[in-house]
């Protein structure tokens, strides 16, 4: 398993759309987290490939979808109605664990983790 790698974040207006796509090998637990490097990440989105159960932090629910392209090796985020909290270092991360809800996650205790990319939301 490689380090994955993040890529498609940017500078948007409240309310538009980002997908951030992340290079990763499949994995049994796969998820998005976000906050300032060095802290305790917020774990957004997570997607149990086994049977896609996916689960989501409630800041996020309804505008956020998890998604996996198993055939070009890519996790996805979709994130539309964007609102400055939003703004945020957004990082993938993927293991082996069988359980994969949110609030059983941390950033730090994934197996695999990326680098993140920066996502901006202004006013």
């Amino acid at each position: 398993q490689a380090q994955p790698v993040e890529s498609g974040g940017g500078s948007v207006q409240a309310g538009g759309s980002l997908r951030l796509s992340c290079a990763v090998s499949s994995n049994a637990c796969m998820g998005w987290f976000r906050g300032p490097p060095g802290k305790e990440l917020e774990a957004v989105a997570s997607i149990y490939t086994r049977d896609g159960s996916t689960y989501y932090s409630d800041s996020v629910k309804g505008r956020f979808t998890i998604s996996q392209d198993n055939a070009e090796n890519t996790l996805y985020l979709q994130m539309n109605s964007l609102k400055p909290e939003d703004t945020n270092m957004y990082y993938c991360a993927t293991d082996a664990r069988e359980r994969c809800e949110i609030w059983t996650m941390t950033y730090y205790g994934m197996d695999y983790r990326g680098k993140g990319t920066l996502v901006t939301i202004s006013s």
